[in-house]
């Protein structure tokens, strides 16, 4: 992986920025992106080797081609791009209420929109670089009906089934994989009242006994980019929680 180039949406904090933080150890060039947060985003670049920073929101399709354009501009290349980029709004499956139409279209427009955008501006690219890779942050929410809103769950089994679409049409060039986690804990989880009380049932009720954190997604995405017989494929983190 070294001297690679990879863009991570949605990477100034959180899960996407422990993605960041991973690549940028094995010796990868990263492209950190971020909508808003701004300084952290730049601090962030800052703190890793041969890193850049672009503010871009990725479910605007300028934005999105922008953002592809600029790590060509900067790096001449691009091997990786992970699709973390994502938002949600925690409403009770049974309030349908309140997923208005407004919450959908903008949870589908950053969750899923803005992938295939992003994937469509990044494909002739990564094809160029003859080990292209795709990787799609998505949630066990995909696949089970389980997530901080329906709209939310529908967005990420949608992003599932994009990978799998993507992967048969963009191969045998690109490789085209997606990562599931369960609950996991970020600084935006950390204090959030919905994320604590599903906290410690995560922990009495599945195999391994602890909420997942950030780098244990960043070590999947890894894992999967070095699996070269791998396209196609939704991998859960989440601590064993399918098996109960």
């Amino acid at each position: 992986m070294d001297k690679q180039v990879a863009l991570v949406t949605g990477s100034s904090s959180g899960i996407g920025a422990a993605i960041a933080r991973r690549l940028a150890a094995e010796g990868m060039r990263v492209v950190v992106n971020s909508a808003r947060s701004v300084s952290a985003g730049e601090e962030l670049a800052a703190s890793l080797d041969g890193a850049a920073y672009v503010r871009a929101d990725v479910s605007v399709p300028e934005d999105a081609e922008r953002l592809v354009a600029t790590a060509l501009e900067t790096y001449g290349r691009l091997d990786v791009l992970v699709n973390n980029a994502g938002t949600t709004r925690v409403i009770p499956h049974g309030d349908l209420g309140a997923a208005t139409v407004e919450v959908w279209r903008h949870i589908l427009d950053v969750n899923v929109l803005g992938a295939w955008q992003m994937s469509t501006a990044a494909a002739r690219h990564l094809r160029e670089s003859g080990h292209g890779c795709i990787v799609n942050i998505s949630s066990v929410a995909g696949s089970r009906p389980v997530g901080s809103s329906i709209p939310y769950a529908v967005s990420k089994a949608a992003l599932d089934h994009m990978t799998r679409l993507l992967a048969k049409a963009l191969g045998p060039e690109i490789r085209v994989n997606a990562v599931a986690p369960a609950l996991t804990e970020t600084p935006w989880t950390r204090d959030d009242p919905f994320f604590q009380n599903i906290a410690e049932k995560v922990r009495q009720g599945t195999p391994l006994r602890r909420v997942g954190t950030a780098e244990d997604v960043a070590e999947a995405v890894i894992a999967l980019l070095r699996a070269r017989h791998v396209t196609g494929a939704v991998l859960p983190v989440d601590g064993g929680a399918y098996l109960v």
